[in-house]
């Protein structure tokens, strides 16, 4: 095959495009939203004993939720965001790309799930008062089931390019498989799973 005719992975495509532009309507959502979730985890957060420290669990998540909400295109472009900008809650930090690579690689994923599971029941409270119709086939199968959810898993890709960090890593391992239930009615997720075994079961459609 020609190297003109090869396909080519759109998730392989190395980005130049710049952060997308701060919008205050939407930094304000999403501090309204998340801010008592993120503060709620302190006591659990110093329970592990992790040590105080710039790069901390609200400066962490508020850098995820810019890096993916602005389309930071790096771990590069994303310390000069930080260094330059308030992000949601945080003022500038002053880091180096390493340590913050390094942060990357061993803060506990756990926090993240903690703080969006602390955060599901105001969005279904939220998606309750908008009162938005449902599609005909939802409204019927809710008269005989207490819950309609949608069972989906997805198995992530290997890496195509790899750190310093993960330079041991054997090529062409899969990154491990994640499965999400969905309340079909509001579209919000009930429990989200990840396990590192790629080779797992993954269920379709359940509806309970």
């Amino acid at each position: 095959m020609s190297k003109q005719n090869k396909p080519r992975n759109p998730d392989h495509v190395r980005r130049t495009n710049m952060p997308g532009p701060d919008n205050e309507v939407i930094q304000e959502r999403l501090k309204s939203l998340l801010t008592p979730a993120v503060f709620g985890q302190w006591a659990y957060f110093r329970s592990l004993s992790l040590r105080d420290r710039i790069l901390s669990l609200p400066v962490m998540v508020a850098a995820v939720l810019t890096l993916l909400w602005r389309q930071v295109p790096s771990v590069c472009e994303l310390t000069k965001t930080l260094a330059r900008e308030d992000f949601l809650w945080s003022r500038p930090v002053h880091v180096s790309q390493q340590a913050l690579s390094k942060r990357f690689l061993n803060f506990p994923a756990e926090f993240f799930q903690r703080v969006f599971m602390d955060l599901l029941p105001i969005l279904r409270d939220r998606w309750a008062a908008r009162q938005r119709p449902l599609p005909e086939s939802v409204v019927c199968a809710r008269k005989s089931f207490s819950g309609i959810f949608v069972v989906d898993g997805s198995t992530l890709e290997a890496l195509f390019r790899k750190l310093q960090a993960l330079q041991d890593v054997a090529a062409g391992t899969l990154a491990g498989k994640m499965c999400t239930v969905i309340d079909l009615a509001t579209r919000l997720p009930e429990q989200i799973w990840f396990t590192e075994d790629a080779q797992a079961s993954q269920p379709v459609l359940i509806i309970l």
